[in-house]
């Protein structure tokens, strides 16, 4: 199968070398050349640099012909558009776009498939936390977080996460007494009850 893979950034080098190591025909574009060098040394693909919203790019790299087209920036904006230009001008068979938030993952109506790592990632950590094991270590790109459970103290009951004193930790997320979890945005707080557990991250590397 020959696949385009717009985007050479961590998840666009990831899919190109596992594609590439599985025997794919790989064509990667990225408007950043130091983007497309860190591609290892062995790496059996073509290259392209240019902006990826350049048709005249994405026809030297191949996208007339291919099979699937994935994009990966880290561009929600551009990853959408992308998408859609390789489905309706193009007429690739399988497009998927990666799309960082999962608001707009049902952007598409059905014809590109997105893949949103937030909610892969929440859904993996839930899956994971609520088997209640004590702790837990998960990989984000080069880096390792440790998320360990954590009841809530009484003092802390009706008070709002922002509140809790975790030094060199932060709360992830917390599991209400009924199971739900609840995901920490990044500046709001979540108050806290009686039978509460929250989820403390903490990054070991």
């Amino acid at each position: 199968m020959d696949v385009l893979i717009v985007g050479s950034g961590l998840l666009g080098r990831a899919v190109a070398e596992r594609l590439d190591s599985l025997g794919h025909g790989v064509a990667v574009v990225d408007e950043s050349p130091e983007n497309l060098s860190l591609l290892p040394p062995g790496f059996g693909g073509v290259t392209f640099a240019g902006f990826p919203m350049d048709l005249n790019v994405l026809r030297r790299a191949g996208i007339d012909s291919c099979d699937a087209v994935a994009v990966t920036t880290g561009d929600d904006n551009l990853n959408i558009a992308v998408g859609q230009i390789a489905k309706r001008l193009f007429k690739v068979k399988w497009v998927a776009a990666r799309v960082a938030d999962p608001e707009r993952e049902d952007i598409f109506d059905g014809d590109v498939r997105t893949v949103c790592p937030t909610n892969m990632a929440c859904d993996k950590l839930v899956t994971d936390l609520l088997s209640r094991q004590e702790n837990k270590r998960v990989n984000f790109g080069n880096a390792t977080v440790s998320l360990e459970l954590r009841p809530v103290e009484r003092r802390y009951f009706g008070q709002s996460t922002n509140n809790v004193d975790l030094p060199d930790c932060g709360i992830f997320a917390v599991i209400r007494a009924d199971g739900e979890f609840v995901l920490k945005e990044t500046a709001g707080g979540i108050a806290l009850m009686e039978g509460d557990v929250m989820v403390i991250s903490r990054r070991i590397d």
